[in-house]
């Protein structure tokens, strides 16, 4: 990831890497697949190292439509999280009740700052 303008503790700040994920799911498997995604987000914020932030929203219209919103540490990170078995497991467990593929928007964090994104890390299973 690039360095960008401002320090945190002295030394340059290097954005997190994040992506918005907009999944939409068949009607008969949507309490299956929120189940299945509470098991990937609580293994990525316990288990990863990297990982410090993993939201998953339901659409306010659509029932059938989620958003994942994950933050990591950088893009090594993100590769990371795809071979640890919750993402795995995931992954095999809902990627039949998909409709359509899912919509990733690959973005750099401005705000909280690094150092912001640790200190509220080990709070994220409370």
């Amino acid at each position: 990831m690039p360095l960008v303008a401002g320090f945190i503790g002295g030394a340059a700040r290097r954005d997190m890497f994040a992506i918005f994920v907009t999944i939409d799911v068949k009607s008969e498997f949507t309490d299956r697949f929120i189940e299945a995604s509470y098991g990937d987000a609580r293994g990525s914020v316990r288990d990863e190292p990297g990982c410090f932030r993993f939201d998953i929203a339901k659409d306010g219209a659509n029932p059938d439509r989620f958003y994942l919103y994950e933050v990591y540490a950088d893009e090594d990170a993100f590769a990371a999280h795809q071979t640890y078995p919750h993402y795995l497991t995931w992954r095999a467990t809902v990627e039949d009740w998909f409709y359509g593929a899912p919509q990733v928007v690959r973005m750099a964090t401005l705000f909280p700052s690094d150092e912001g994104w640790c200190a509220q890390k080990p709070h994220l299973l409370d």
